[in-house]
């Protein structure tokens, strides 16, 4: 069994040490918090034995083997960089960094070290992957793919009473696209590759976040136009549209409710939903799999590295498009 350390206490937190857990491959050794209280309350809340406040403490501590990072983002960077250097695996919450170069540093550094460096995003870990992809074989020639996620931001309302959020504030490198984009822009560059081009709009909140956008990539052979937002509600979903039929997901970040519809008009479920630590769980045992049987996992983690880094690449160039710009991105 291996020992994993936490930053970050909040809700996505809590559901990843219960899938790690669960998975039965996973002991919780330590904690950390900037705020010695805090951690020691978190720590005692999941029976972790260790607290840090600083980040050499944890990253010298011989009783971690890997460490899972839900800091805000514009800490990823430095955080996994400590970490990696100290000769932990790391586990980092989406999105690695605002700049690619700095995920392929990481990434180049984790090879150095014979590490494992994982970004957390669950569509590339849950078994109904293969479900989706073998329903998308059964529709024909696709011209058209949704993808969507567009979830009201539970801080919205302090927002709109003048506060400022973190998940509202470029500062701390976030926004919607950071934020929820990231689980479109997936999807769309593992099933389909990069596009020959894009485009892509964004409406901007007063403290210089984007609040929802609109991206329409474009292949040889489809459209593929990703929708997300924090300031309202998804009712359309995602699907993917073939001559032969329709996939619908409800949900594409837990790929939930996914359902085939065939040209003749009939519809058939091919699969439902899990609680959110189970699919968290899916991340934790492919995590431990990279570390132990590397040989075995190889293919598949070169992958998820390459895609990653092509995630970041996205990410970064939309930005531009959209004129979104952190302290981090240097330059006038």
């Amino acid at each position: 069994m291996l020992r994993f350390a936490t930053i970050g206490s909040g809700w996505i937190t809590d559901e990843y040490i219960h899938g790690a857990k669960d998975s039965g491959l996973w002991e919780l050794s330590a904690v950390y918090s900037r705020d010695r209280a805090r951690g020691e309350a978190y720590a005692q809340k999941h029976g972790a034995k260790l607290v840090f406040t600083d980040i050499e403490g944890l990253a010298a501590c011989k009783e971690v083997d890997a460490v899972y990072i839900a800091s805000p983002n514009a800490a990823h960077y430095s955080q996994c960089k400590a970490l990696l250097q100290a000769g932990k695996h790391v586990i980092c919450e989406k999105p690695l960094c605002a700049q690619a170069q700095k995920v392929r540093e990481l990434v180049t550094l984790a090879e150095e070290k014979n590490l494992v460096f994982l970004e957390a995003i669950m569509f590339m870990h849950l078994p109904q992957r293969a479900v989706l992809e073998e329903a998308l074989q059964k529709i024909g020639q696709l011209s058209l793919a949704k993808i969507d996620f567009c979830q009201r931001s539970s801080k919205l309302d302090s927002f709109l009473e003048g506060q400022v959020p973190n998940i509202f504030n470029p500062q701390l490198e976030t926004g919607s696209l950071m934020d929820l984009g990231v689980y479109c822009v997936y999807p769309a560059l593992h099933l389909f590759g990069k596009p020959e081009s894009f485009t892509a709009d964004a409406i901007k909140l007063n403290t210089g976040a984007d609040g929802n956008g609109i991206i329409t990539m474009k292949y040889p052979d489809k459209l593929v136009t990703l929708t997300y937002s924090k300031l309202g509600q998804a009712g359309a979903n995602t699907d993917f549209q073939g001559n032969e039929g329709t996939v619908y997901v409800e949900s594409i970040s837990r790929l939930a409710n996914i359902s085939l519809w065939h040209k003749d008009g009939s519809t058939e479920k091919i699969y439902g939903e899990d609680e959110k630590y189970k699919l968290m769980g899916w991340e934790a045992k492919d995590f431990h799999r990279y570390i132990t049987e590397p040989e075995k996992s190889r293919e598949e983690y070169a992958h998820c590295k390459e895609l990653s880094i092509w995630v970041a690449e996205f990410l970064e160039e939309a930005r531009r498009h959209l004129g979104i710009r952190f302290e981090s991105d240097g330059g006038a």
